[in-house]
């Protein structure tokens, strides 16, 4: 009997790029069935993986962000070389560009490391497809080329949750069965240049019929409050009550999701779910919403995008002047 093939994905840091990682995996199951995928990845990108049905295994990343430990990662490699569920790897998929995300893979001895060269990683990796970034400007797709040349549509993410996860989340949270949310994203790791203004999001609430629950992590709390706040009793703050399984079964669940670009945009688009996608400082064009059902609003001003982290002009127009009533009109026109 042939051997299974087995093979190592060394995942990115954040909920969104980790999304934009599945559709490589899927292409590596299409290509050959009987792959056994391990992806490591941080500790709490765990209960993100397990709702990909192409993963087999988890292998916790223990490096905080941005952390080197020359001695842990040799330490890591050398457990992944013996690793504990069999047989070593035969390939490694370094999706960081950063030159220690590769250094586990090569102390593992694996003998196919392919990623791209990013921080000049030769030696490290042994197999750098070429990328063009101007022919291939989203990110989804240059995860893809590393199983090979793109041939035909990129598959679109998609994260399972079943209808008992549903309830258990909701009972958990002591939220009602029978009713279908809207739920508000309002979240940005990146900064405030990504987040819609919180009276914007409190006005959109006083505007919508049933409940509006706002989820988003410990970090949103204080949004996720003002919001409540200014909302009068409209909207339900669940910042910082949801682990992030809580969060994917809530969204689940969801009749409409209205959402800054972030690591929640793409969850939604993942479930499938009405989605109105906000977007201000960054981008649609490299980590857009893979869905069909997604509505991207950008103002498209001429400032923008600029990629920073606060407005340098000081203005936040790009956000500020996406009313409402324009967020509104279009989750009209998007719904199920």
């Amino acid at each position: 009997m042939p051997r299974v093939a087995r093979v190592l994905v060394v995942a990115p840091s954040w909920i969104g790029d980790s999304l934009m990682m599945q559709p490589l995996l899927m292409r590596l199951r299409a290509q050959r069935p009987d792959t056994e995928i391990h992806v490591l990845a941080p500790a709490w990108s765990a209960p993100l993986l397990v709702r990909m049905p192409e993963v087999a295994g988890i292998i916790e990343n223990p490096f905080a962000h941005g952390a080197f430990d020359w001695a842990g990662r040799r330490a890591l490699g050398r457990r992944l070389r013996g690793n504990e569920a069999g047989a070593g790897f035969a390939r490694a998929y370094v999706l960081p560009n950063s030159w220690k995300s590769a250094l586990a893979p090569y102390f593992a001895g694996i003998p196919q490391r392919i990623g791209f060269r990013g921080e000049a990683r030769y030696g490290l990796l042994n197999e750098c497809p070429p990328l063009d970034k101007a022919a291939v400007s989203r990110l989804v797709d240059r995860y893809c080329l590393l199983a090979g040349p793109l041939d035909g549509a990129t598959p679109l993410p998609h994260l399972t949750s079943t209808p008992e996860q549903q309830r258990a989340a909701r009972t958990a949270l002591g939220l009602p069965q029978d009713v279908a949310p809207v739920v508000f994203c309002p979240g940005a790791e990146y900064g405030p240049a990504k987040r819609w203004p919180v009276r914007h999001y409190a006005a959109l609430s006083r505007m919508l019929e049933g409940p509006v629950w706002i989820v988003g992590s410990a970090r949103d709390r204080g949004v996720g409050e003002e919001i409540a706040r200014l909302a009068d009793g409209a909207a339900t703050n669940l910042c910082g009550r949801t682990d992030l399984e809580q969060a994917i079964d809530l969204i689940a669940g969801a009749r409409q999701v209205v959402s800054n670009d972030s690591g929640l945009m793409h969850v939604a688009a993942a479930l499938d779910r009405p989605l109105v996608a906000l977007y201000g400082s960054s981008s649609p064009g490299y980590t857009p919403p893979l869905s069909p059902r997604a509505k991207i609003l950008s103002l498209n001003l001429e400032c923008s995008p600029c990629f920073k982290r606060e407005c340098p002009l000081g203005h936040l127009r790009c956000l500020e002047d996406l009313t409402p009533d324009k967020v509104f009109a279009t989750m009209a026109e998007s719904a199920d």
